[in-house]
Parts: C-alpha cells; structure tokens; sequence
C-alpha cells in the first residue's frame, strides 16, 4: 500500500500529539504535528510584527513554505526551535482563527501527504483530509485533561496551578467549537476514543490494531 492517510483529531490536551508520535514510530508512519506548523506560521508574524488578527496583512504567506519534517518544524527549510513555537501558541490560536491563514495551510498540509502518513490537529478528518483511511477522535474529560497538563509542567517555570489550567482548557474547548471557520468536531465516521481513563499504552495499542485491520 503506497498511501494511506490516519486523521487523529481531539480537543487539547486530549494526547494528540505524542500519542500519534509513538504510534507513528511503531508503525513506520511519517508523522505531521499541524499544530507546530500553525505555531510556526504564528512565529514569522510575530517577527514581522505584523496584526496577528488582520488577514490582511498577512502577504507573507505567499513567499513561505511550512513543512514537518521529522519532528522539526521548517519554514523556507530553515528549522524553527521548539523554544520559539512554544513561545507562539497564543498568536498561533489568533492567526489559525483566519481564512487565508487556514486556506494556506490546507496546501501546506495536504501537500506533506506522501506515503503512510499520520496527521494530527483539529480539523483532519473533516476539512484538510474527509476522505482519510481512517479517521480517530480523541478525547477526555477536561478535569482529566487538566490534571495531565499540570503534571506535565509541574517543577518548571511554566507551572501554573491546577485550577487556572482547567480554566484554559474549558476556554480553548469553547474557542476551538465554536469558531466560524473548521470548528473542532468528530467527524461522522471517525472512531471515538474516551482516553479518560486510559493510560498511553493502551491508547497506543488500540489505535496501532485500528490501523493494522483497516490496511489488512
């Protein structure tokens, strides 16, 4: 099998991003983080100094190519440090509100699609690839969202209290929903997986034999 496409969509926090890291390991997949190259586009505005919520003024979108390429983050084949993206999620949540932010990314997303491929964000299944092979919905409850956050951070500088994290989470739920453009839903034929109380070998697992039967 040349290509085969596994959308994996959820709500933050829900495990998205290293659950399909692992997975796309085991299985050899090549795998893409769009919410890094949303941050990545996020980082270059704010270089530019640019209004992150006016669409236009966002020409330079048409001088830059944004690709994930083995867990690095590139635009114009220059890497973007990790420090930078994680340093661009709040102007990333701005400029992925806009049309041509979005329309642009599309291409950018669908043209990484080479071989077996997993790509993870918000809006896989049901704007960048409907047609995927197979289409995964994660999810969890925001209090158990929450508390992974917290646990992740906790020790660092980053680390905020339990109840201003959940506070996020509800808000960037109600955000990513209810946007006008791609709003975060499951697609019709996406497979559900409540990950609430699961830990990440079982998610690993079931998502790995979801792949192996629908390719058999």
């Amino acid at each position: 099998m040349d290509k085969f496409v596994v959308a994996i969509d959820g709500p933050a926090g829900s495990g998205k991003s290293s659950i399909s890291e692992i997975v796309s390991k085991k299985l050899g997949f090549t795998r893409i983080n769009t919410g890094a190259m949303y941050r990545a586009i996020a980082v270059i505005a704010m270089r530019k100094g640019i209004n992150l919520e006016n669409e236009n003024e966002y020409d330079f979108l048409d001088d830059i190519s944004v690709i994930y390429d083995n867990g690095l983050t590139k635009v114009n084949g220059d890497v973007i440090s990790d420090e930078e993206l994680k340093g661009a999620s709040l102007a990333a949540s701005k400029c992925s509100k806009l049309k041509r932010v979005r329309d642009k990314m599309l291409i950018f997303q669908r043209n990484s699609a080479i071989g077996k491929v997993l790509m993870d964000g918000r809006d896989i299944g049901t704007v960048v690839f409907p047609d995927a092979d197979l289409k995964i919905y994660l999810d969890a409850s925001a209090e158990e969202r929450a508390k992974r956050r917290y646990l992740e951070i906790k020790g660092t500088i980053n680390e905020l209290p339990y109840d201003t994290i959940l506070k996020e989470i509800n808000e960037r739920d109600y955000q990513d929903t209810h946007r006008e453009i791609a709003p975060l839903k499951k697609a019709n034929d996406a497979v559900l997986i409540d990950t609430t109380s699961m830990t990440i070998d079982m998610v690993v697992d079931k998502i790995v034999g979801l792949i192996n039967e629908k390719m058999r």
